[in-house]
């Protein structure tokens, strides 16, 4: 399917007052040329321009023309809802795709204030559907609404995308701005899936925890639950709990600084089976405890102990994914995509039928969904730079994931060195999903991407923060690029990012 959008050709008149822009026009402004009403009667084809109102500033973000439109690729009757989101004054002169997190495609009925705060045009889409729910996946009668996946998969950010950007061309009356998509979990996957299938879509991309392996991860997140299930023996959420502090304790002194961050995420391969006959608030921990944490820090195998995908990271809590009910976008993933069953009973399932569904996933849904190609040489061509991060603390998408896509991006592309002059990976110890955990996140990717994009500076580390419950930065550290880690000097704070460097590792 190719996108369904006309050239700034196409457009009509714009109210009363005509507005023609040339392709490669080199006008440059900060405010617009164009009323915001009068892109209620943009025409762009299979696109209807719901409402295109003026929005006054406000305490929280700056005024601003609020354009909502519904996208469509006949004949299969589809809705992309894509809201844009256009400046009045200040305009950097970029413009700002956010993308979603689990089966939501975004939130294009609500203003992004800080990229409006920060001076951007934006756009956000809800992929195709409304929600975060996976029923979109099934037509009324249960069969596969394949037109709505593929909405989901890559169409939705694509042809939001595309929309966006003559919208601003429309009303800023020029072509010269950059683009940069801005996401996390599933927003980090559509970002890699815009660079790796529609190349030109972005000048940069920042991508964090990205949800790309989507066809392997979704199924592993019901390993833990399906081990428990066939063991007869729930491990407790206070043992899981035991664990991963246990864990965690164990290897952070492998890095030179107890901090509660296990910065040689690398080098921890504590064994469960020394915590049989530990004590918790919940009791003794078992040896088949110790078997199942094994378990779930080995991630799924096969029958004959043949890999199938990652676990989670020693200092990743396991209760976030080994409750008494699976993860539900993993179940979700399950129930409506590879059974198409909304009621079925995750209980019911053998070892067998997990194996042979597992499959199913990657062979049904790899070229829609998988969003695992390393090959990113038309991106690279075309002169994009992508930063991707991933936390080790992730409790929902296994870490070690994006260490294997990067690895092979590399591998794709020559080498890290001739990768990273537009690609680079960064690693957060400690960081949970798209943030929250003991390490510092990245604050500052997308600064980093424009920079490296605007001016050719390629960052060399990110700044991580940890914050408290009031938003008191308690810790700073460098967030370093992969394979390097962030090596204590031995002087000064461990709370201080300055007297951290990032290096070859921990010896």
């Amino acid at each position: 399917m190719r996108p369904r959008y006309g050239t700034l050709t196409q457009v009509v008149a714009l109210g009363t007052a005509a507005l023609v822009v040339l392709a490669g026009s080199s006008v440059a402004t900060a405010g617009p040329k164009a009323e915001c009403a009068s892109l209620a009667s943009v025409h762009l084809t299979h696109t209807t321009v719901v409402s295109a109102a003026s929005v006054p500033a406000t305490a929280s973000a700056p005024a601003h023309c609020a354009v909502q439109l519904v996208l469509t690729n006949p004949p299969a009757g589809d809705q992309i809802r894509v809201g844009v989101w256009l400046p009045t004054q200040n305009w950097n002169r970029r413009l700002q795709g956010l993308g979603g997190g689990g089966f939501a495609g975004g939130t294009p009925g609500t203003a992004p204030v800080a990229a409006l705060r920060d001076g951007y045009a934006a756009v956000a889409t809800d992929a195709g559907h409304p929600g975060g729910s996976g029923s979109f996946a099934l037509n009324p009668d249960g069969t596969l609404n394949w037109q709505l996946i593929a909405d989901f998969g890559y169409l939705g950010v694509h042809e939001m995308t595309v929309a966006a950007k003559a919208l601003v061309r429309l009303f800023y009356g020029t072509s010269r701005f950059h683009s940069y998509f801005n996401g996390c979990s599933t927003g980090g996957r559509q970002g890699l899936m815009e660079a790796q299938r529609y190349p030109t879509d972005y000048d940069g991309i920042a991508a964090g925890a990205p949800a790309i392996n989507w066809t392997k991860f979704h199924p592993a997140q019901l390993w833990g639950p399906l081990q428990m299930r066939l063991a007869g023996h729930a491990v407790a959420p206070c043992a899981l709990a035991a664990a991963t502090q246990a864990a965690t304790a164990a290897c952070d002194r492998r890095d030179g600084v107890q901090d509660g961050i296990v910065g040689d995420w690398k080098g921890c391969r504590f064994d469960a089976r020394t915590l049989i006959g530990t004590a918790t608030p919940c009791g003794t921990i078992t040896a088949a405890d110790a078997d199942l944490i094994t378990k779930m820090w080995a991630g799924p195998r096969d029958a004959d102990g043949g890999f199938l995908w990652y676990g989670l990271e020693r200092d990743a809590d396991l209760r976030a994914l080994n409750n008494s009910a699976p993860f539900f976008v993993g179940l979700e993933w399950f129930r409506y995509f590879l059974l198409q069953n909304p009621g079925w009973d995750w209980q019911s399932m053998t070892y067998e039928q997990y194996l042979l569904l597992f499959q199913q996933s990657v062979l049904q849904y790899q070229a829609v969904i998988a969003t695992d190609d390393p090959d990113l040489s038309r991106f690279r061509d075309a002169g994009g730079k992508v930063v991707f991060w991933h936390g080790t603390a992730d409790p929902l998408i296994f870490f070690r994931g994006s260490v294997d896509y990067y690895q092979r991006l590399t591998a794709a592309l020559g080498g890290a060195k001739q990768a990273g002059k537009f690609a680079r990976f960064f690693v957060a110890p400690g960081v949970g999903h798209c943030g929250g955990g003991q390490g510092a996140a990245p604050v500052d990717q997308l600064e980093a991407v424009v920079r490296w994009v605007e001016h050719g500076k390629a960052p060399d580390k990110l700044t991580g923060q940890r914050t408290d419950a009031a938003g008191t930065v308690v810790l700073t550290r460098p967030v370093c690029p992969f394979p390097l880690v962030a090596r204590y000097s031995g002087h000064g704070a461990t709370t201080e990012a300055k007297n951290f460097t990032c290096d070859g590792g921990f010896r």
